[in-house]
């Protein structure tokens, strides 16, 4: 018996080993993730999604808690099994006329929503064409649809075009609209077209857009006046600046009666609880109707930028909520999170492989939570930091 008991230990010993060693190897690069659990309300959250500060607004959360009054904490299935209650269609039915599309389809997670729409719409046979700096949902949807995944230089129209010639079927383009870690913007008016003449489908995930561009917004698709024949697909998620949880496809009625019919990660999965459905309706009211709040986000973006550009700051290309510090070395983003934490900021330090090699920043996201004073005291701390090169506040 004891001879088993240490052939068990053996094996698992053995496995342990190799893990280790690829822990201590992201260490050893600065690339080792760390979870931080935050409640001193003193800190300045500048990394948060949570663009139109609707995670904790008084109308969201009574709605919410009604909700779970009424339809309890769970949705209890699959939205095909039992799952699918009226709070869901409702907003399903709501989304449609925002986003001016015939339909719209509710998924768990922005995640779920890429993989099982991409997975769903093409594969063996087919080709996939993929900007190289998408999410990475997006990029594991490619990869496991089993098509012909071919990536194109960031922005670069004219690869696409010499890709699009090349390949013989069903197509599909996917783009982020605003892209995370860049913070600037898809051509996706040029892509639109690019799309029409070589008869391909055009996807955009909009997860960074949605709620913040557009007069109403709608997200990147309304601010350029795209409509569902320029976008057949479109993606948005309410973990940002609607400040819930979850996503959606919307589209034409055929589109979302394919996903309904063959998305994976729609059928067999449980349904977002009705309380966040029903959270996410009030947070699309607001959205819609307190234009204000785009109004002071798009001011404290302009401070910032101004701000760095006189501090000689080195902010990477962007118009959006995300204004991402180029750092370049893993180590020196991982050493200034840390020391902005100490004096009371809060923001990510961004490092391969979410960013390419040599190329880590510092991922700061602006909200209407903030006040300019705010950005200003974040300024004069990171023009600290640049100066000292110690990272010593």
């Amino acid at each position: 018996m004891a001879r088993g008991c240490d052939c068990l230990a053996m094996h698992v010993f053995g496995l342990v080993n190799p893990l280790q060693t690829k822990l201590n190897a992201l260490k050893s690069q600065g690339l080792y993730r760390s979870r931080r659990i935050i409640d001193d309300k003193n800190i300045v959250n500048f990394c948060s999604n949570d663009y139109l500060g609707l995670s904790k607004n008084e109308n969201v959360v009574a709605a919410f808690k009604k909700a779970a009054d009424d339809y309890g904490v769970g949705s209890g299935s699959a939205h095909l099994i039992c799952g699918h209650s009226k709070a869901h269609h409702l907003l399903e039915e709501e989304l449609a006329e925002f986003t001016g599309r015939e339909r719209a389809l509710l998924f768990s997670t922005g995640y779920m929503a890429n993989l099982g729409s991409i997975n769903a719409l093409v594969g063996r046979g087919d080709f996939l064409f993929e900007d190289k700096l998408n999410h990475a949902s997006l990029l594991d949807g490619g990869l496991s649809s089993g098509a012909n995944f071919k990536r194109y230089l960031h922005a670069d129209l004219t690869q696409l075009e010499k890709l699009l010639y090349k390949a013989r079927g069903e197509k599909l383009i996917v783009t982020d609209g605003v892209f995370s870690m860049d913070g600037d913007v898809a051509p996706l008016r040029e892509l639109a077209i690019l799309a029409k003449q070589h008869d391909t489908l055009l996807m955009v995930d909009d997860a960074h857009g949605f709620g913040v561009l557009g007069q109403t917004g709608g997200g990147l698709t309304e601010e350029l006046n795209l409509t569902q024949n320029d976008v057949p697909i479109l993606m948005g998620t309410f973990g940002k600046a609607f400040g819930t949880f979850g996503a959606f496809i919307a589209g034409s009625e055929t589109l979302i009666e394919t996903l309904i019919q063959f998305s994976r990660t729609y059928i067999y999965t449980t349904a977002l609880p009705p309380s966040i459905a029903e959270a996410t309706r009030a947070s699309l009211k607001i959205v819609i109707t307190e234009t204000w709040r785009r109004e002071k986000l798009q001011t404290l973006i302009s401070q910032f930028k101004t701000g760095a550009a006189q501090l000689n700051l080195p902010l990477m290309p962007s118009d959006s909520p995300i204004q991402p510090l180029f750092v370049g070395d893993s180590f020196r983003a991982s050493k200034m999170s840390e020391q902005l934490l100490e004096a009371g900021f809060l923001v990510s330090a961004i490092r391969p492989p979410t960013v390419p090699k040599n190329k880590a920043r510092l991922r700061i996201t602006l909200s209407v939570l903030h006040e300019a004073e705010d950005v200003s005291r974040l300024l004069e701390t990171l023009c600290k930091l640049e100066k000292t090169k110690d990272y010593s506040i």
